[in-house]
């Protein structure tokens, strides 16, 4: 049985994935800052950037790049009152072109993004990547993963694409790049590329009027030059320059960084009858498909009665000493041997914690069968919680695996929280609800309804006895009792 746990109330907020996107929006979708539900934010991205794809595959994979850009990316700008904007800069939006398709390539992906040791993904995409992806360290150095490295891509010259060209008077260029604050030469004439990226774009240009050069990155150029002329000029740094009649001619293919799902590629993968999975695979390797976060590399630490899985052993070690002296504690008060089996992992932050679980920020741990997931140890030692949310998770450990079929959940949550209560409990006149105790929106409601069902258990306990309530966990729930919290009457209390 899957049951939230022990709460730590205002730890955190709640949930990886948002459900709402903050957007500046500019002229093209009504100006202002709106807030999007996520899933319609997503629809209107595919909308703005791949409309005219012809593969539903294709669209869906597009559907998850985008939600997982939009994740991972969310506080681009934080400190301008919004998550992100409507233009290229972030993801390009059109709310007026979402079309039921492009809502149904959003609702079939809903909430699944791509993982990489257990966080979203960074996952840029490009118009046409010219038969070669781009590595991401060649143009954001900073964003450089293993599965953004260049590779071959057959799917983007399946059928062959035309080259594109762009001649332009050197002085165009002068002026272009003087409004971007980039410096030339006084009187330029003519380009080479200096060095290129391990794919074969233009990494920096020599830049050279009579004896000047100067050098300057080719994708400064090319996004001087867009902004200024018009980005159907130089369309990508996969290119040649030469000179001809005191012109610049500029021939290459591909369309965009080249950093990425080749949205060309994957348009000819989906169209190749290959899933939206296949699709996303093929474009960043390494990564996990999913709804929590996946791909974390684990290392496990063995004990007499538990194992600890980590991602940090040297810092967690000490959680696996003191769930062994815990285990032995609890198991002689119960009188239960404790299950072969029980592992417990630490995870290495809160977000990871949460993508994982599906918990609230709220709840500091999460058991399901004999697996204890907990969050960070240096977030539980902060408030004082660690053993206790340790012990708590034992004994759920303990209570599941002895437990009878059917056993209500508000009688299991009761009975941990008052068998590893630091204080006593006093008995209350009040059943809990299985439904308060299961839901994770509401802390307060959660955390009256932990309280109502440790009373309960400890009005159980004062009438018949600890020995007797805890041989209920095996043998069930006798009829008073079950009759009593089913119709909310008044407990048996002495």
């Amino acid at each position: 049985m899957k049951i939230p746990l022990l709460l730590l109330l205002s730890l955190c907020q709640l949930a990886a994935a948002p459900p709402a996107v903050k957007v500046r929006l500019g002229p093209a979708n009504g100006t202002g800052t709106v807030e999007i539900p996520l899933e319609r934010y997503v629809a209107a991205v595919i909308a703005g950037e791949s409309a005219d794809f012809q593969s539903d595959e294709a669209l869906k994979a597009m559907a998850v790049a985008a939600r997982t850009y939009a994740v991972r990316m969310r506080a681009r700008h934080g400190a301008e009152g919004f998550d992100l904007c409507d233009t290229t800069h972030c993801q390009r939006l059109d709310l007026h072109g979402i079309t039921p398709r492009l809502e149904k390539a959003a609702a079939d992906t809903a909430g699944e993004l791509l993982w990489f040791q257990g966080k979203p993904a960074f996952t840029p995409y490009t118009k046409d990547c010219g038969g070669t992806t781009e590595d991401a360290g060649a143009v954001w150095p900073d964003l450089a993963q293993p599965y953004l490295r260049s590779h071959a891509d057959p799917y983007c010259t399946r059928p062959s694409a035309a080259p594109w060209r762009w001649a332009a008077d050197p002085r165009q260029i002068q002026r272009a790049l003087s409004r971007s604050r980039l410096r030339g030469p006084g009187m330029l004439d003519r380009i080479a590329i200096a060095t290129r990226t391990s794919s074969g774009r233009a990494s920096t240009l020599m830049l050279t009027g009579g004896p000047e050069s100067v050098r300057i990155s080719a994708s400064s150029f090319r996004f001087a030059i867009g902004r200024e002329l018009g980005w159907n000029t130089i369309r990508s740094d996969r290119y040649e320059v030469t000179t001809s009649g005191g012109r610049l001619i500029f021939e290459g293919t591909g369309e965009g960084h080249g950093v990425g799902l080749c949205q060309r590629g994957a348009e000819q993968m989906g169209l190749a009858r290959r899933s939206y999975r296949e699709i996303l695979a093929f474009y960043y390797p390494g990564t996990t498909l999913g709804l929590t976060g996946q791909g974390l590399s684990w290392q496990t630490l063995g004990g007499d009665t538990l194992s600890l899985q980590t991602t940090r052993p040297d810092e967690d070690r000490a959680v696996l000493a003191m769930g062994e002296r815990l285990v032995r504690t609890l198991s002689a008060r119960v009188k239960w041997p404790p299950p072969a089996g029980i592992a417990i992992r630490v995870y290495p932050d809160l977000d990871t914690f949460r993508n994982a679980t599906g918990e609230p920020g709220w709840v500091a741990a999460h058991t399901d069968g004999r697996r204890i997931d907990l969050q960070p140890v240096t977030v539980l030692r902060s408030r004082n919680g660690l053993k206790s949310t340790l012990s708590h998770e034992l004994l759920h450990v303990l209570v599941e695996n002895h437990a009878a079929p059917n056993l209500p959940v508000w009688f299991r949550e009761g009975l941990v929280d008052f068998l590893g209560g630091d204080t006593k409990i006093e008995p209350t006149r009040d059943w809990p609800s299985d439904a308060d105790l299961r839901q994770t929106v509401d802390p307060d409601k959660a955390r009256r309804a932990y309280a109502m069902a440790a009373g309960a258990v400890a009005g159980l306990v004062k009438t018949y006895g600890e020995s007797t309530v805890l041989d209920w966990v095996g043998r069930g729930l006798p009829s008073d009792v079950t009759k009593a919290s089913t119709s909310h009457e008044t407990p048996k209390i002495k």
